[in-house]
């Protein structure tokens, strides 16, 4: 019964090299992937929104000011406390 061990061991030694070479090879892909979309779903959509937010100032600079006046009073009574 122990050469029977002995003799398994080699070959159970191979298969989980061969596991972890796959496993290595499939966590590296799909972490370059959500990378990938990380950088598409996040940088894209926010330069979008900041490129309609200075056209909308563009437009209506009043209005935009009174925004960021509003904004930076709240902000700041919040950061008060």
């Amino acid at each position: 019964m122990a050469s029977d061990t002995s003799q398994n061991s080699p070959k159970r030694e191979t298969m989980r090299d061969a596991a972890r070479d796959t496993f290595s090879g499939v966590a590296d892909t799909a972490a370059s992937t959500m990378r990938e979309a990380g950088s598409h779903y996040v940088a894209e959509p926010a330069k979008d929104i900041f490129s309609l937010l200075r056209d909308y100032a563009k437009d209506k600079p009043d209005v935009a000011a009174m925004w960021a006046f509003g904004l930076g009073i709240m902000v700041g009574w919040k950061l008060r406390r």
